[in-house]
């Protein structure tokens, strides 16, 4: 395999584990803040708090969502770089091209990976502000 080749698809790797860890990233956010935000309501026994985990959690769940699709995007373009001849190696990190159906922001939000999250989040704040 030729140097360029390899070059262009650790580029693209770069970007991808990027994402990947941006994901990660906000879903520890998103636990430490709302782990925070039902401490502060069970010591205050004020049920605002619990409330702001309402804005919390989805602003987070949107973010989440917008690093999965790139991330998908990305993975298109490594797959499509993989495949091409050394000699058309071009270095475009553009995966522009890839926002179909499957890899849009609004599939990011369903994804498998982040539905169960954020959801089970929700549900816990709504046990929460019902023990409160």
């Amino acid at each position: 395999m030729n140097e360029n080749k390899l070059k262009h698809l650790e580029f693209i790797q770069n970007v991808i584990t990027r994402m990947n860890s941006n994901s990660f990233m906000i879903k520890g956010w998103t636990i430490t803040l709302v782990a925070a935000l039902f401490a502060l309501a069970a010591k205050d026994a004020n049920i605002n708090y619990v409330l702001i985990s309402y804005i919390v959690i989805p602003a987070f769940w949107i973010l989440d969502g917008f690093f999965i699709s790139i991330e998908k995007q990305y993975r298109e373009l490594y797959k499509e770089v993989a495949a091409k001849n050394i000699n058309n190696i071009d270095f475009s990190m553009d995966a522009s091209n890839y926002n179909d159906e499957d890899r849009t922001w609004l599939r990011g939000l369903v994804s498998k990976t982040i539905l169960p999250f954020y959801g089970i989040s929700l549900v816990t704040t709504l046990f929460v502000m019902w023990l409160l």
